[in-house]
């Protein structure tokens, strides 16, 4: 099993890399309309991530602030086990939000700093050493506020 991950790995790099085939030997018409297209796609991706990254836990209305913990939760690792209305690997920020008052505040912001477990299973939360407490406290001020 470990063989046929480790051929079907070296096989996706492989793809990824592509072939390196010398362009200036290529028709520059083609290659034009290459770059466009690359270009193009790589805008779509682009838009498509800001439009999820600000689209986190409520809809918004229109005309409406972006808000910085929301921003902040797009930025970091968060949604990787977290989601806004079903649980992944950590709690929906929903339950987190029935869960607790604006008077946890403090203590959730040191929580999601220093990481843990206990409170809502045995997996453990991973620890943000580089946050700022500020920077946490606005993304669980943000939580608290996804119904």
């Amino acid at each position: 099993m470990k063989k046929l991950f480790v051929i079907l790995g070296i096989s996706l790099a492989l793809a990824a890399c592509g072939g390196n085939k010398d362009k200036s030997a290529g028709n520059s018409e083609t290659d034009s309309a290459k770059a466009t297209d690359q270009a193009a796609v790589a805008q779509n991706s682009n838009a498509a991530n800001d439009t999820a990254a600000n689209n986190i836990g409520t809809t918004k209305a229109a005309g409406t602030p972006d808000n910085k913990g929301e921003a902040l939760m797009a930025n970091n690792d968060c949604n990787t086990c977290h989601n806004a209305q079903s649980k992944v690997i950590g709690p929906a920020l929903v339950d987190i939000a029935k869960k607790y008052k604006e008077s946890d505040v403090d203590m959730l912001a040191k929580k999601v700093i220093s990481g843990g477990s206990g409170n809502w299973g045995t997996v453990p939360m991973t620890a943000h050493p580089d946050l700022s407490i500020d920077d946490a406290k606005a993304m669980v001020k943000y939580i608290l506020t996804v119904k």
